[in-house]
């Protein structure tokens, strides 16, 4: 079993935040919370995808010069 989160839309449209990979047809149990969420909480997990290729320990290394002393 994975977990994926989603986003229900006004309309009651479910989108899902990161593609599903797997050719064969699955099912699927959604849990719907009580919470709303706010612009910020969709922004913010809209770009962490976008992000996603910066999360590596490659990164962490070429960056690691601007990161203030331990």
């Amino acid at each position: 079993m994975r977990t994926h989160e989603a986003i229900i839309d006004e309309q009651g449209r479910i989108r899902l935040l990161q593609p599903i990979k797997g050719g064969n047809r699955r099912r699927a149990l959604v849990v719907v919370l009580d919470e709303a969420i706010t612009s910020t909480d969709e922004s913010a997990a809209l770009s962490e995808d976008a992000l996603a290729d910066w999360n590596r320990p490659e990164e962490d290394s070429a960056w690691s010069h601007l990161q203030p002393a331990k």
